[in-house]
């Protein structure tokens, strides 16, 4: 058997496939994996890096705005329309599933065209125009939120499956992520991130934040300012809160599920995948969503666990050190409303949807080469 998954530009729609393509390993260990991607997205770095054949096209992404870029990548979809016809008659996969970015569309046009079973797995409550417009080729969509199914009015079989998780995140590592940050066991752990670079807004309000906690003994803050954010930040902080033994703060974590792990509390930006980790650990929330994602997707997500109880969503131009601090203190003070988060957060999460994804892709193989009857989730 041979699987082509495609997806790329962000580790938002890489780390989704290569989580995807582990379980296929497991479930069809003869199976030959193949990866499809572009040399200028992070899909270049990151897949090989796993063990997985990687072969490319030359596609890019439209600017919202027309211009002289416009013509430069519609000459490249040409090219990559071409490369991507080539590429899936010469392997001749069985199976092609996508995962976002602009990458996967003529790599999954070209599959189901040539009648070969074809799936996209949407991340967000607000799916991508790739995803939007793949949906009336493909056999079946995978929805990370049940939201996103309103916006694929075509005949695909749409699942909610939820986002798929690394496995790593879901071991119970917390004694061992309590020593790896020397965090004491005996206080509430906040938790905050904002992405590789950052999120200066976050930054702003946690000064506040941890001059406030500096010292405190019924809480402690681990903290990742972003690499490029990280100096800067540091400079501007009192040394009595950079030596405070109950603040931490870092330029990354590189060991993100160990933090997760340690977390009570989390403070993050709303990117589909980072929400279904803090999700499926059970970890109340207060998202500040990002405010120039495409087409707002990430106030889609947000918005969705705030309705179901898991998190509280504060805008980011009404991002306050205060209000931030407020809605912390109001877990700290009432347990109760921590504790039903917490229920609220695990009921949501969907640690199954990694496996779950790949049978019911496998599925599709085994239903004469797609030949699944349409229907909703």
């Amino acid at each position: 058997m041979k699987i082509v998954l495609s997806g790329g530009g962000t580790g938002g729609h890489i780390y989704p496939a290569i989580t995807i393509a582990n379980h296929l390993q497991m479930l069809r260990p003869d199976a030959e994996i193949i990866f499809v991607g572009t040399k200028s997205g992070l899909e270049s770095t990151i897949v090989p890096r796993y063990g997985y054949t990687l072969q490319y096209i030359s596609v890019a992404g439209f600017q919202r705005t027309l211009g002289l870029s416009t013509i430069t990548s519609f000459i490249k979809l040409l090219f990559g329309m071409k490369e991507a016809y080539s590429l899936v008659k010469k392997i001749k996969p069985d199976l092609v599933i996508g995962t976002g970015g602009y990458v996967c569309g003529p790599v999954l046009i070209w599959a189901a065209l040539l009648g070969i079973p074809t799936c996209i797995q949407e991340q967000n409550a607000m799916p991508g125009v790739t995803n939007k417009i793949l949906s009336r080729f493909v056999n079946k969509i995978f929805l990370g939120y049940k939201e996103g199914a309103k916006y694929f009015p075509g005949k695909a079989l749409k699942v909610f499956t939820g986002n798929p998780v690394r496995k790593e995140i879901l071991v119970d590592k917390r004694e061992q992520a309590l020593q790896e940050f020397d965090l004491d066991p005996r206080k509430k752990t906040l938790l905050v991130f904002g992405g590789s670079r950052g999120a200066r807004t976050i930054n702003r309000a946690m000064a506040y934040i941890e001059k406030k906690f500096a010292g405190r003994d019924d809480i402690q803050v681990l903290h990742a300012t972003g690499e490029n954010e990280y100096d800067g930040y540091i400079a501007q902080l009192d040394k009595n809160i950079v030596e405070a033994e109950n603040i931490k703060i870092l330029p990354y974590i590189h060991e993100m599920p160990l933090a997760l792990a340690a977390a009570d509390i989390a403070i993050s930006r709303a990117g589909a995948i980072g929400l279904a980790e803090i999700m499926v650990k059970g970890i109340p929330a207060i998202l500040i969503p990002y405010p120039y994602a495409t087409a707002n997707h990430q106030e889609f997500n947000a918005r969705a666990l705030e309705t179901a109880g898991a998190a509280v969503v504060i805008l980011d131009k009404d991002l306050t050190g205060e209000k931030l601090q407020g809605e912390v203190e109001k877990m700290l003070v009432h347990s109760e409303k921590l504790e039903s988060m917490r229920t609220a957060a695990l009921k949501v999460s969907r640690p199954n949807a990694a496996i779950d994804i790949a049978k019911q892709a496998l599925d599709l193989v085994k239903n004469e080469r797609g030949t699944a009857s349409a229907g909703e989730y």
